[in-house]
């Protein structure tokens, strides 16, 4: 019995540092600096991003080629775009707090998406200049 609520607390340990940690690696992702050519082709406001634009962002994304070996996808931050919008939609005019919480945390996945989108453009524009200095 004991041995099982040991292996139970340890599993849950180990999955809150999972998760504090792959926050902190979208985070830290999140703040990078972002063209304004992103912005413009997304046709999104950078003074003004929301929580809504993640879509036209991860569309952007989406459309967008990866001529790069180097992998720059989304990774799970679209499934927890989902869950923090389903968590603000159900605190909406309930909980001010939590709801303000989830859409803040909407904005760092729009933030994540737009450096995602950055990051490959500049491959692929280094890729490109590669090629034609061949």
């Amino acid at each position: 019995m004991f041995s099982a609520m040991l292996l139970a607390i340890s599993t849950i340990a180990l999955a809150q540092f999972a998760a504090y940690y792959w926050r902190a690696v979208v985070t830290g992702v999140a703040v990078q600096p972002v063209s304004e050519h992103v912005f413009d082709a997304a046709r999104v406001n950078k003074r003004d991003l929301n929580g809504e634009d993640f879509r036209s962002l991860a569309g952007l994304h989406q459309l967008t080629p990866d001529l790069n070996a180097r992998r720059s996808g989304l990774g799970l931050v679209p499934l927890y775009f989902q869950i923090i919008h389903a968590i603000g939609k159900l605190a909406a005019g309930r909980i001010a707090a939590i709801a303000d919480w989830a859409e803040s945390e909407r904005i760092l996945c729009a933030r994540f998406a737009a450096v995602q989108v950055d990051k490959r453009l500049q491959a692929n524009l280094a890729l490109a200049a590669a090629i034609r200095s061949c």
